[in-house]
């Protein structure tokens, strides 16, 4: 099934002017400087761990070319795929410690989720994904802060929120800069190109697609919920027992000496 919107032959953008569309460089360059500014704001007026805020400030720039998986074999889905299948598993192993898994297991699931992400995703994406469907939509965008919030685990909800977001905002540039670049000045005022609204949408031409993307919303919307509500109440007895602890460790013990 293609995740598709109309698109010249090629899968290509439409070429107006110098540039239809911002290249990787543009890209990156922009979720870069908004996760660098998003991290250094956090640190700075929140509450935040430094290393939480330099590890969502660079998720953030990683995510500004996460809607370029659609494009096909380029530097964009090798860069972010090897990226991925690096960094998920690591993401992944404080929720793999919660579970109580031996450090063998833990290696061996790295190992394969390292594998369908590196191989397995990488070959859906490029045989059955079409440029500017519902990767570049608002849902999508979604869909990854949702994956993001499951895959990182915190003992501390605030900074899975955190992470989370960071996804979110990476993606989001790479969609405003499309959009931006869709509009040019002309002699006579602004031109508006045709690729201008497939971006930042909240559907596209195919029903399938966007039927697909939408019971992706909410079904991880509904594991992010569940998973927040477990780790909110986890949390919460773990308070009550530490509390109950030093509560315990502050009363006298019984007199060596009996009367």
């Amino acid at each position: 099934m293609s995740w598709r919107i109309g698109t010249p032959a090629g899968g290509r953008g439409l070429v107006w002017g110098e540039s239809s569309v911002p290249g990787f460089r543009v890209h990156i360059t922009g979720s870069t400087i908004v996760g660098a500014g998003y991290a250094a704001a956090t640190w700075a007026i929140g509450d935040m761990p430094p290393m939480t805020c330099a590890l969502a400030g660079g998720l953030c720039a990683v995510s500004g070319m996460l809607p370029d998986l659609d494009s096909g074999p380029g530097i964009p889905l090798k860069e972010s795929m090897a990226f991925a299948a690096a960094v998920v598993p690591l993401l992944m192993i404080h929720r793999f410690q919660q579970m109580g898994l031996p450090t063998e297991a833990i290696i061996l699931i790295g190992a394969a989720l390292y594998l369908a992400i590196r191989f397995g995703m990488t070959w859906l994406l490029q045989n059955h994904s079409v440029h500017r469907g519902m990767f570049h939509s608002l849902p999508a965008a979604l869909i990854a802060g949702q994956i993001a919030f499951l895959a990182f685990g915190a003992e501390e909800p605030l900074r899975r929120y955190f992470i989370a977001s960071a996804v979110v905002l990476g993606f989001l540039t790479h969609l405003v800069l499309d959009e931006i670049w869709a509009v040019r000045m002309g002699l006579f005022g602004p031109k508006v190109k045709k690729s201008f609204g497939t971006a930042l949408k909240f559907y596209g031409s195919e029903a399938w697609s966007n039927l697909l993307t939408y019971v992706l919303v909410v079904v991880l919307g509904a594991l992010a919920a569940g998973d927040a509500s477990w780790n909110e109440r986890a949390q919460v007895m773990r308070q009550q027992m530490e509390q109950a602890t030093r509560t315990y460790q502050t009363f006298p013990g019984p007199s060596p000496y009996r009367r």
